[in-house]
């Protein structure tokens, strides 16, 4: 058999606190080129940090991640080319307000990667088109609903061409009517290819789109399987007892 490909993102025993609360337990984790994640347990479970830790928005104090063999840059110019090939999506959506959909597509491959305006905007209509808001191109954030901005927040990472996607909730603060038309571009996403680490409340989505569901519980992960598994025969009492609370029967 041939050797395990490297994996594309190998978290190792990263430990975390803030303050006293032990928020990122010997974490251990490694995720494959295509593969799609979804990490997933109750709040201040430690899912938002462990994602916010794979780019440097959060530090964290022991252990390592690493990205395609590279070890996390701790600063400078090495950070910034890395989080060029981690892209991000928050629960809100940052744009920038005064810019128009299009410029905030432009900025980061025109600035970071140096792609000439024409090409950049050509590969940005390409990414709009793709997410359903083309048509929203020269409008300011503002005029936009909140799942319109959520989907040009994802065109946006798309067009630093990433390596691996990572989504923080990226449905938590759109109203119910707006989350499935972020969740399909997502799932659109997820089966093109990308390698994605999603944290959500979405258990229809983990299900459809999840190549590894990741259960966490008090800053660990507690158990890891195929959607189909997990939400069929978790393993441990926390999974069953989550899963208890939110699938209503």
């Amino acid at each position: 058999m041939a050797d395990e490909p490297t994996p594309l993102l190998e978290i190792s025993h990263v430990d975390k606190h803030f303050g006293d609360l032990h928020v990122l337990r010997d974490i251990n984790l490694s995720v494959h080129k295509g593969e799609v994640i979804v990490i997933i347990g109750p709040s201040g479970s430690g899912k938002s940090t462990l994602c916010r830790t794979i780019n440097r928005l959060e530090t964290f104090e022991s252990g390592s991640i690493t990205i395609d063999g590279a070890p996390l840059p701790e600063e400078g110019k090495a950070l910034a080319q890395l989080r060029a090939e981690v892209g991000m999506v928050f629960q809100s959506f940052n744009l920038f307000a005064h810019k128009t959909i299009l410029d905030n597509v432009t900025l980061g491959p025109i600035k970071v990667r140096k792609v000439a305006k024409a090409d950049a905007e050509k590969r940005a209509l390409e990414l709009l088109e793709r997410v359903g808001v083309a048509h929203q191109a020269a409008k300011l954030p503002a005029q936009l609903s909140g799942g319109q901005q959520q989907r040009v927040a994802i065109a946006r990472a798309l067009a630093m061409e990433p390596k691996i996607m990572l989504f923080d909730e990226p449905t938590s603060a759109l109203d119910p009517e707006m989350i499935n038309e972020v969740l399909d571009v997502m799932t659109e996403l997820a089966q093109s290819g990308m390698t994605m680490v999603v944290v959500t409340h979405e258990m229809g989505f983990a299900r459809r789109a999840a190549d590894r569901v990741v259960f966490m519980a008090d800053g660990q992960i507690v158990e890891q399987n195929t959607p189909e598994e997990f939400f069929t025969q978790p393993q441990s009492d926390r999974a069953k007892d989550f899963l208890g609370k939110i699938l209503t029967h």
